[in-house]
């Protein structure tokens, strides 16, 4: 491979804002797995975030890129997932798996798409001190020809189209809009663009919690909802507290502490069953890399709200943000009909097939 820009190439990232800035380039945020594909010839290079090949997982993607993209560029862009009429990252994870002969089974039942965003090189041209106004119309001509399960991402200068975006393209399992200054070249690994996504509230039973990587402080709060059947729900962690506040926690948590899981909601947490569904925390998984999961079992008596951005499942997508402990809250009370549901959106409207 002999191109302008080589492989491995980490991406330029985005950095938060509370909401649409104007006067920028807006698109959906994905939510699938960051991909910079690197095409010279009969060579193909599907490089993830961190710059490892995520290639081999992709086997169906690898083929439709090499009979679609220009025969040498480098682009930007996301691998989704199409399950109805919304993204299904779940489905995307199951396909990092060691098997071969699992990834090329699930290659043929659950076939990723790529939706691409950004032209790096094209041809000998590096593209990467190129203004995004001017990438974005190489691009556009770059992959004129190419069809579905390859994508332009759509593209706007409308502020209000972008609202409209960020208000509907959620039912459709988007994680919300991205706004990119116009003369922006591409700069790799830095926080250049902005990121404005959804943030919604939710008060939690605390039936748990990790200690830190460090040592016997908090490391992270483990969550549960009560569902329909009144059992309570592992829905994910909160964390990101300062130092001192992890020792603090150690001890305003003490009196809930459990001396064993007897009697505990989540007592069945190393079952066979539970490590195979993933219901309970501590289970192990291929993103957990053997790590510890072991978590201190608290008694469910102590509500909080949390700031999350969107659900996976019956999940938050993302680590949940501590707001405020809720002594004025029930435990039973928090269930799963307090949540937000997005209004539905048909995917094809973004996506067309």
């Amino acid at each position: 491979m002999d191109l302008p820009v080589m492989p491995p190439v980490k991406p330029m990232l985005a950095k938060a804002a509370a909401a649409i800035p104007p006067g920028m380039q807006y698109e959906a945020k994905w939510d699938g797995f960051r991909a910079i594909v690197h095409r010279d010839g009969p060579e193909l290079v599907i490089g993830s975030r961190s710059g490892k090949p995520l290639t081999r997982y992709f086997p169906e993607l690898a083929e439709v890129l090499l009979a679609q993209l220009p025969p040498r560029c480098v682009v930007d862009g996301e691998i989704v997932l199409v399950s109805g009429d919304r993204l299904d990252f779940d489905a995307l994870q199951e396909r990092i798996h060691p098997a071969d002969s699992r990834v090329r089974l699930l290659a043929e039942r659950t076939p990723a798409s790529l939706v691409v965003f950004d032209l790096l090189a094209i041809g000998d041209d590096s593209l990467l001190d190129t203004p995004l106004r001017e990438r974005r119309a190489a691009l556009v001509e770059a992959l004129a020809g190419v069809r579905a399960p390859v994508h332009i991402a759509p593209a706007t200068l409308d502020r209000e189209l972008a609202e409209r975006w960020f208000r509907e393209y959620e039912g459709a399992g988007l994680d919300g809009v991205m706004a990119k200054p116009l003369d922006l070249p591409y700069r790799p690994d830095q926080r250049l663009m902005v990121k404005v996504k959804h943030e919604r509230t939710a008060d939690c039973v605390v039936a748990g919690y990790r200690e830190h990587k460090t040592g016997p402080v908090v490391g992270s709060l483990l969550l549960g909802l009560y569902d329909a059947a009144r059992r309570l729900q592992h829905v994910g962690v909160c964390a990101s507290f300062p130092m001192r506040r992890r020792a603090e926690l150690v001890e305003e948590l003490a009196p809930l502490r459990m001396p064993t899981l007897a009697g505990h909601p989540w007592a069945d947490w190393e079952s066979e069953e539970a490590q195979a569904t993933g219901r309970m925390p501590g289970g192990q998984s291929r993103w957990s890399g053997g790590k510890d999961l072991s978590w201190v079992p608290l008694r469910p008596e102590l509500v909080c709200e949390v700031g999350y951005d969107h659900m996976q499942g019956d999940r938050f997508r993302h680590t949940a943000r501590f707001r405020r402990w809720r002594p004025d809250r029930e435990p039973p009370s928090c269930g799963y009909a307090q949540l937000d549901e997005p209004v539905r959106y048909d995917l094809a409207d973004v996506l067309p097939r």
